[in-house]
């Protein structure tokens, strides 16, 4: 017998208010924010989750098991998410739902993640656990569902701010590099800012270019200094 038929046998069975109960997710992603709402969504719904910040430890973490699910970011430090997303859609035996992920030039993005073989695009930000749960299990035709709804009370999902601040100081050091990879700050900061909902973080992000002056990274790193200071610090 195959082992994906074996596993989905034996897995826990999942609930209406657990659907992915017995699902491991594999989310590629740099950004601790956007991660830390992914993750508070697979709690909610029963799944597992193990995260990879880059290309490189995705990889180590495909060589000792394989996910149920991968949501893989396409702006990644070491490289695309479209690579991976196309060498993960070759492996043999391939994950079961390979999905794409992105807060940039979404179009664009839905096109490319396709072309590379995904099974499907998830649209930054990713606020509603019911589309959340549907945009995964619509790719289990063997998985019971009944109808999906937001846990009475919830809210939404609203991650812990330490993690906004955390990609906020990580992007204020990667300014401050003598050359700062501008085409990657950009994709992350368009990222964070969509997974936080903060339309003036976006419009700083979308004015980054190939290139930026001094008098523009300074100011950028100011916006970011500001927002920094007024998230809670770690204790």
């Amino acid at each position: 017998m195959d082992d994906a038929v074996i596993a989905m046998e034996t897995r826990p069975r999942p609930t209406p208010d657990r659907p992915l109960l017995g699902l491991t997710v594999l989310l590629v992603e740099d950004s601790q924010y956007t991660s830390e709402g992914v993750r508070l969504m697979c709690l909610r719904s029963g799944a597992r989750i193990r995260r990879a910040d880059c290309i490189a430890s995705a990889e180590r973490h495909l060589q000792v098991y394989r996910p149920s699910v991968a949501i893989v970011d396409l702006g990644l430090p070491d490289g695309s998410g479209l690579s991976l997303i196309a060498r993960m859609d070759a492996m043999r035996p391939r994950v079961p739902v390979l999905l794409g992920a992105s807060g940039a030039e979404q179009d664009i993005a839905r096109a490319d993640v396709m072309a590379a073989g995904a099974d499907g695009f998830l649209a930054k930000p990713f606020t509603s656990l019911a589309g959340f749960q549907t945009a995964i299990l619509a790719h289990f035709q063997d998985v019971p569902t009944g109808p999906l709804r937001e846990i009475a009370g919830s809210g939404g999902i609203e991650p812990d701010q330490i993690a906004l601040r955390e990609d906020l100081t990580h992007a204020i050091a990667l300014l401050a590099l003598e050359e700062p990879p501008l085409v990657y700050l950009r994709r992350f900061l368009l990222g964070v800012a969509r997974s936080a909902r903060d339309p003036a973080l976006e419009g700083q992000a979308c004015e980054i270019g190939e290139q930026l002056a001094i008098p523009e990274r300074r100011a950028l790193h100011a916006f970011l200094a500001q927002r920094v200071q007024a998230l809670p610090v770690v204790m």
